[in-house]
């Protein structure tokens, strides 16, 4: 008997070997993973050639072994999010075809703060009529589109339009085609989809990828011919969220407290168990252990490294250590922006011990491999979000081993680069703004009787009525004239930290608390500090806003860009009229 059910159970487990090679073929081809503690490999590049970039990205999705939402896009050849390299002037022609497909369980959209369900059933693609992606359809967990973070392009359907552009899974592959603005500043940009209400849980999931404008070494002679790397840092739900502390903490645990939407607020000690994992070009580091994944360099090499905060809503403080001491990080372009007044001061360099980046922040800066045979850690120091902030502690990215075989990067800037291009507009400090305006977040919980019900987040116009964002309304929030610039002052009224963005521009620092800053570069990402509860005056940034370009007429967005509280209603619409004779 022993022997026939032994014989029996063997035929059995034949009979379903088929299937689990089916489920694991699945998972190793959508939206496949690197292992913890891997060589941290270099996303694909796609190059323009002769003026255009043509691409065909299909937008997947597939529940891990863990229960989590994967999200990427994946290329015709099977590369996963790869990098978009095109030059001012180019044309960018990408073909979406959405493959999203409905989980297994309801909770599709987990990590949305405007979670709606999915019905179960199937783990094939949902069923959904043809529709026109530009005819304003209601967005849901199976919509998506793409946002070209940075990128001063018509906010219209089919270039770079968010608010009405909704492409399901029933659709045909829909075309993204516009052109690089010949003025565009070379530098690091990023796509992801920007689905209201969804945008958090996707993102979340690992939807993202770069963009690189070609010709930094144009704008600064000092980077030709250096390696480049690109690291793209992307949080997650916890892997391992029942596991205990790691024995190596030296801080004494507290307890883990949670906000109304489920994340891990902020401890306040620079430990404790984080909202969320992270990982560095997919190679996850996970909570408790945090295994970091490896980059090797030769020794003494210097490099550009391209860094793009990919988070939902993890912020970083980047450092690299060696021996206890950090490194310099010599920084040359924020947001995709070289930090040179517009080309007035020519090569610049700002030396760094540490770089701040806010979800959606990127950098450029240059850094030097240590000696033969030592290494050095790339890590995020802790950030004070605030109390009700979520929590995000000190860990490791990243070991740097430096080599003598160390392979080298894919790319390497040119050794001879063309002239700078010649930028016409006055720099943006020296223009004097027609107008001043002050807007600011809040919160309220959605339920007034019960201060633990979800959050509903705003930012609202000073003199205007609080209330989140309606994608109802055909009104915008703030109406301005291409060829303005205006000084606007965005308070913060709450006890987190935000993040200020806005589509289509870039603005430029000018004050900070009250207190006038003088910063030679533009953002279209700052942070906002959070509160303390009890001072009359609220925290604030001063930001002197750009709507010269005539790219830009149209209606786009303003949002915090932690993607929960986006998705919960921080958010609003400009609309940028045409210029007026004067």
């Amino acid at each position: 008997m022993r022997f026939s059910q032994l014989l029996l159970a063997a035929m059995a487990a034949l009979t379903l070997t088929p299937a689990l090679a089916r489920a694991r073929n699945a998972a190793d081809e959508i939206c496949p993973r690197p292992a913890a503690g891997s060589a941290i490999p270099e996303p694909a590049d796609l190059r323009s050639q002769n003026g255009t970039l043509k691409v065909e990205l299909k937008y997947r999705s597939l529940r891990d072994a863990s229960g989590h939402m994967r999200y990427c896009y994946q290329a015709g050849d099977g590369s996963v999010a790869p990098n978009l390299r095109v030059h001012p002037g180019d044309w960018l022609i990408v073909s979406l075809k959405n493959d999203l497909q409905a989980p297994r369980s309801a909770a599709s959209a987990k990590g949305s703060a405007m979670a709606m369900p999915v019905p179960a059933a199937t783990p094939l693609q949902m069923p959904m009529p043809v529709t026109d992606a530009c005819a304003d359809q209601e967005m849901t967990p199976l919509s998506t589109n793409l946002h070209f973070h940075g990128l001063s392009v018509p906010p219209i359907c089919h270039q770079d339009d968010v608010l009405k552009t909704a492409i399901g899974p029933g659709d045909a592959p829909f075309e993204y085609r516009f052109q690089i603005p010949p003025d565009t500043p070379p530098g690091l940009y990023w796509y992801h989809p920007h689905v209201h209400g969804f945008s958090n849980a996707q993102v979340l999931g690992g939807g993202s990828g770069v963009l690189i404008v070609e010709g930094i070494e144009r704008a600064n002679t000092l980077l030709a011919g250096l390696p480049e790397r690109v690291l793209v840092v992307r949080d997650q739900d916890l892997i391992n969220p029942d596991a205990a502390p790691s024995k190596t903490s030296t801080v004494p645990q507290v307890p883990v407290l949670r906000d109304a939407e489920g994340d891990i607020l902020n401890t306040g000690t620079g430990e404790g168990k984080p909202s969320k994992d992270l990982s560095v070009n997919f190679v996850p580091v996970a909570y408790p252990d945090y295994p970091p994944g490896v980059i090797t360099m030769k020794p003494a090499e210097r490099q550009l490294w391209r860094v793009v905060n990919a988070s939902a809503i993890t912020y970083l403080d980047l450092q690299i250590v060696l021996g206890g001491v950090a490194q310099r990080m010599g920084v040359v372009s924020l947001d995709g922006v070289p930090i040179n007044e517009g080309g007035m001061t020519g090569n610049r360099i700002v030396w760094e011990g540490h770089i701040l980046l806010p979800p959606a922040g990127r950098v450029d800066f240059v850094f030097q491999a240590p000696p033969a045979g030592s290494q050095a850690s790339l890590m995020t120091r802790s950030v004070d979000t605030g109390p009700a902030g979520e929590n995000d502690p000190t860990r490791p990215l990243a070991t740097i081993l430096s080599k003598a075989d160390a392979t080298e990067p894919r790319s390497t800037l040119p050794a001879s680069p063309a002239p700078p291009v010649r930028q016409t507009s006055v720099w943006l400090g020296d223009v004097k703004p027609v107008h001043e305006r002050k807007l600011y977040f809040s919160e309220k919980p959605s339920d007034p009787n019960n201060p633990n019900s979800p959050t509903i987040f705003m930012v609202t116009v000073d003199g205007q009525e609080p209330a989140p964002y309606d994608p109802r309304s055909t009104v915008a929030n703030i109406t301005v004239q291409q060829g303005d610039v205006e000084d606007w002052v965005i308070e913060n009224r709450t006890r987190e930290l935000h993040a200020f963005h806005i589509h289509q521009i870039h603005f430029l620092l000018i004050g900070w608390n009250g207190v006038p800053v003088d910063e030679p570069f533009l953002r279209d990402t700052v942070n906002v500090p959070y509160w303390n509860g009890a001072s009359p005056v609220y925290p604030s940034v001063r930001l002197r806003m750009d709507f010269r370009d005539p790219n830009i007429v149209g209606t786009f967005v303003y949002h915090c860009h932690l993607l929960e509280h986006e998705d919960g209603g921080m958010m609003g619409t400009i609309l940028v009229q045409p210029a007026t004779k004067r």
